[in-house]
C-alpha cells in the first residue's frame, strides 16, 4: 500500500505510521522499516526519519513465515512402529499438522517428540512424515513416514488406491440401500468455504466411497461401514450427507436440531488401515480400537466386525451379508 502524508509535518516516520496503521504495533512498524519493507519516497530510511507534507510512504507487509514445528511431549497411542514408519490411533480433537489457528499441539508436534525428530522431511515444512490426513474430529488409524523413501512409497500407494481404508460412522438416519457405491466429484463449496460439496456442474476431483449398512437402531440412527477408494477432504461426511443421512455430531454437514440426540463427538472413526510395507513388501493391517461412543451400535454387530477383520481388502467383505 502507499500512503501520502497529509498531516504530521516533521513527525517521525514510525510515529506517523503508528497513527496511520493502528493495527500494527510500534515495534512491528520499526522492524518493517529496518527490514526495508517500508520506504519513504522510495528510499530506505530509519524509523527516526522525519516526514513532510506530500511525502509518499510505501508499506509492504510480508506474510508470516510458518515457524518450524517443535517436539512436544503429547501422549500417543501407537499401533505399529519400526524404523520406516509409524501407525497412530489419532484421538478425536487432534489436528494433524500445524496451520493457521493451530500452531502447536498437533500430531506432528507429538510425533517429533516420540520419534526424536526422525521423520521424513520431504512432506513440507509443517508436515514432516505426513502421508495422509484425518479431520480434526475424526479418530483412528493414521500412518506417518520416518524416511523420505518410505514417505514417497506410501504416498504413491495412497495415490494409486492400493491401500485399504475402512471407516465406521454413525448416521442420523437409515440409508435407503444396504450396500451402495457413491462415485462423483467433490470440490470446495462455492459459498461456504469451510465445506466441501458434490460438484454437479463439473469441477472438483473424483471421490469413490463404498457404504455398507451394519445396523439400524430403534431410533433410526445407523452404523455404516465405509471403504474409501479415494481420499478427498471430508469425503465420507459429504457422501453421507449427499445420500440424505448426515453423520451424528457433524458440526458442518448436519443441523443440530435434526439430530435424534446429542453426541460428544463426530461419529467417524478410521477403524482399519492396510498398507504394503515400503521396504519389506509385507502387508501391514492395523486396527484402531473402536471408541466407547460407538459401542451402542457396534455391540449389535460383533460377528460382522469379526468377519470383516478376516478380509484382506475392501472387496472381500461385499459377500459377507
Amino acid at each position: 500500500m502507499t500512503l501520502t502524508v497529509s498531516d504530521g509535518d516533521g513527525k517521525r516516520l514510525d510515529a506517523f505510521l503508528a497513527l496511520a496503521l493502528p493495527e500494527l504495533s510500534r515495534s512491528r512498524i520499526q522492524n518493517l522499516i529496518r527490514e526495508g519493507h517500508i520506504l519513504l519516497n522510495s528510499t530506505k530510511v530509519k524509523s527516526r526519519a522525519s516526514v513532510s507534507i506530500g511525502d509518499s510512504v510505501s508499506v509492504h507487509i510480508p506474510e508470516d513465515k510458518p515457524s518450524e514445528p517443535q517436539p512436544q511431549n503429547i501422549p500417543l497411542s501407537v499401533l505399529y512402529e519400526d524404523d520406516d514408519l509409524i501407525v497412530i490411533n489419532k484421538t478425536t480433537g487432534m489436528v494433524v499438522h500445524p496451520a493457521a489457528g493451530n500452531k502447536d499441539g498437533t500430531l506432528v508436534n507429538a510425533l517429533l517428540h516420540h520419534c526424536s525428530g526422525k521423520l521424513a522431511q520431504e512432506g513440507g515444512d509443517n508436515r514432516p512424515g505426513i502421508v495422509h490426513r484425518l479431520d480434526k474430529d475424526t479418530s483412528g488409524c493414521l500412518v506417518a513416514a520416518k524416511t523420505n523413501s518410505a514417505l514417497k512409497n506410501l504416498i504413491q500407494q495412497f495415490s494409486e488406491r492400493k491401500t485399504v481404508k475402512l471407516y465406521l460412522c454413525v448416521a442420523q438416519s437409515e440409508p435407503k440401500a444396504t450396500h451402495q457405491t457413491v462415485f462423483n466429484n467433490i470440490g470446495r463449496h462455492p459459498v461456504h468455504r469451510q465445506r466441501m460439496d458434490v460438484c454437479n456442474s463439473g469441477g472438483g476431483k473424483p471421490a469413490i466411497t463404498d457404504l455398507h449398512l451394519l445396523h439400524t437402531a430403534n431410533d433410526g440412527t445407523s452404523l455404516i461401514l465405509c471403504a474409501l477408494h479415494t481420499g478427498r477432504t471430508h469425503q465420507i461426511r459429504v457422501h453421507n450427507r449427499f445420500l440424505g443421512h448426515p453423520l451424528l455430531g457433524d458440526p458442518i454437514y448436519s443441523k443440530p436440531g435434526r439430530q435424534p440426540f446429542r453426541v460428544s463427538r463426530l461419529m467417524l472413526h478410521a477403524w482399519r488401515l492396510g498398507i504394503t510395507h515400503p521396504k519389506t513388501g509385507e502387508l501391514i493391517q492395523q486396527e484402531a480400537p473402536i471408541p466407547e461412543e460407538f459401542r451402542p451400535w457396534c455391540d449389535e454387530v460383533t460377528e460382522h466386525l469379526d468377519r470383516i477383520r478376516l478380509s484382506k481388502n475392501s472387496t472381500e467383505f461385499n459377500d459377507l451379508w
